[in-house]
């Protein structure tokens, strides 16, 4: 989930300079700022010409075996998929993350070229290839072999909805309060029963992206490039269709492009009608998550543009899919 770029204090600029011959390829190189996240983002410009991608992990926010989960995931995906992932490197030890101070951990990509596509005109084609994508990943992690110490994130109901879940407490959201509050307390309850019901057997809960949004994409000459496993966890593989509409599920479009990540879903794996009619269970999920992160965000640019309307469209949508 990213924030706006702003200055990075100098401490992490030093760090990362001082950090750099950890991977040969970097040796020397200028670092500049991409962007700042849940992690922070730089460029190393490298003499010669060649350009990486480093990512500075934020202190105590994922462990060492996570991080390496996340990245031997990646690693997978680009030997055993046609997906195009960012693939990690390893430092001259070997190992894809590099511990560059005391519980803060660093891992190196190639730096990839692209735009993040925007909100406006048809998105239909794009949701397509993020359908086949998502089902390809699904299908890909029932056949994996994970490594041991595989972990990662739980995006269930008690993971979303917990008050100590890995984004925070929905509860703490600007404006959740009042009929908001009830209205969203009451699908709290109702989404538990829904996805209780529904369950969670292999054929579809397992490994997922759980952010495969627009702003975790780059497009170049028609290529989509699908980045930012940093959240990637244990749930239902409907999940990813709901996280595709992340910050967009009032849009008009919304139902002309579940049928487009539908259509390319389907290309790939099938689903049950029973599948089908959990969508609107998981895009308000999505949207509960969603409301956490923003309510322990607050200081970022992205919690501030919607946290004022926020719940109060949740509670919206809520009201429909409780009437049901």
């Amino acid at each position: 989930m990213d924030s706006a770029p702003s200055d990075p204090v100098p401490a992490e600029l030093a760090l990362i300079k001082d950090n750099l011959h950890r991977w040969p390829q970097a040796k020397g190189g200028q670092v500049s700022l991409i962007n700042l996240s849940e992690n922070h983002t730089f460029r190393i410009d490298v003499p010669g010409g060649q350009v990486f991608a480093l990512r500075l992990h934020r202190l105590r926010y994922q462990s060492r075996t996570a991080i390496g989960s996340e990245l031997a995931w990646l690693e997978a995906i680009t030997d055993q998929t046609e997906i195009p992932v960012p693939r990690p490197i390893p430092g001259a030890d070997g190992e894809i993350v590099q511990e560059v101070a005391p519980d803060r951990f660093a891992a190196l990509f190639a730096f990839e070229r692209g735009e993040a596509p925007g909100e406006e005109g048809d998105l239909s084609a794009l949701f397509a290839t993020l359908g086949r994508y998502a089902a390809t990943l699904h299908q890909h992690v029932l056949q994996w072999d994970q490594p041991e110490k595989f972990v990662r994130p739980i995006w269930d109901a008690a993971g979303i909805l917990d008050s100590d879940g890995p984004w925070g407490d929905w509860r703490k959201a600007p404006h959740a309060e009042g009929e908001t509050r009830d209205t969203l307390e009451a699908l709290d309850v109702r989404l538990r029963e829904d996805l209780r019901a529904y369950g969670t057997d292999i054929d579809h809960f397992g490994l997922v992206h759980a952010d495969m949004r627009l702003a975790n994409l780059l497009v170049d000459t028609g290529e989509v490039l699908l980045l930012d496993f940093d959240d990637s966890g244990y749930g239902w593989f409907l999940y990813d269709l709901a996280a595709s509409l992340s910050f967009i599920e009032t849009s008009p479009q919304v139902p002309a492009l579940i049928r487009a990540w539908l259509t390319g879903f389907l290309e790939v794996r099938t689903l049950r009608p029973e599948d089908i009619r959990m969508i609107d269970a998981m895009i308000l999920l999505r949207r509960m998550a969603l409301l956490a992160w923003i309510g322990s965000h607050g200081e970022t640019a992205l919690a501030q543009q919607h946290g004022e309307r926020f719940a109060l469209d949740t509670a919206t949508m809520a009201r429909k899919y409780l009437a049901r």
